[in-house]
């Protein structure tokens, strides 16, 4: 009798040990994942991102949300029209219509124009802002120009305006339509999302990639180096200016 019982409890014990095993690796795997210093990076702000690893490349998750350069000298914010107008050359960002809104910021991030990217210092040590062939192998990897945009957007209406076709966020890239200001100072949000790259196209223009609300699309499209636009950073140190280009 007493090695029946001991037989039944060991059949009830073994999977009840199996279980507890199983929980304890996948809770610990877990932890790890969110723990691990690795997954995020944090700007000279003290702005802390996520990233996503896509194909080769490593992401952040959010837009670039820094005042200030890696060195930390402070980027000039350029509120006034006529003033951001007139800075054909000179390094700017701002916040979307100028409000300073705390929880637009957090979500869009800032916009800046070329010449603040051409700096070479708005992305934290180790990163930078993606050259037109890294942008390029973003959308190659992702099937083309046609459908990459889908994969990248993020899903729903909350941010990007209806239909916001084709969005499935499959890659955890979490596009945002950040909109532009254009060199007019005028500004836009919610139909488009902008993102600079760091090759230069020619005296005004400067490649960069553009997402629709109502396509599935990721274009390359040059962009005029006045105009304000979101900022991705990519894991990895800049290719010399001299191959940047790409007509």
């Amino acid at each position: 009798m007493k090695t029946a019982m001991n037989m039944k409890t060991k059949k009830l014990i073994y999977p009840l040990i199996l279980i507890g095993f199983v929980l304890t690796i996948t809770n610990s795997c877990k932890k790890d994942s969110l723990d691990n210093p690795s997954e995020t990076v944090t700007d000279v702000d003290g702005n802390v991102y996520h990233t996503v690893t896509i194909g080769t490349q490593v992401w952040m998750v959010e837009n670039l949300k820094t005042t200030h350069y890696k060195d930390s000298t402070a980027i000039p914010n350029l509120t006034d029209a006529t003033e951001w107008t007139s800075s054909s050359s000179t390094h700017a960002y701002c916040s979307y219509k100028n409000s300073n809104n705390a929880d637009t910021i957090k979500v869009y991030g800032y916009l800046y124009n070329w010449f603040a990217v051409n700096s070479g210092k708005l992305c934290p040590a180790g990163w930078h802002v993606p050259t037109d062939a890294e942008w390029t192998t973003l959308i190659t990897y992702l099937g083309g120009e046609g459908v990459a945009g889908g994969k990248l957007k993020e899903t729903g209406t909350a941010h990007w305006a209806n239909p916001n076709t084709g969005a499935d966020n499959s890659t955890g890239f979490f596009a945002l339509p950040g909109g532009d200001r254009t060199n007019y100072g005028d500004f836009t949000m919610g139909y488009q999302g902008y993102w600079w790259s760091s090759t230069e196209n020619n005296i005004a223009l400067a490649w960069g990639c553009c997402l629709n609300f109502s396509y599935s699309t990721a274009n390359r499209s040059t962009l005029l180096k006045g105009f304000g636009y979101s900022v991705r950073c990519i894991k990895g140190n800049l290719v010399p200016a001299a191959s940047l280009k790409i007509d």
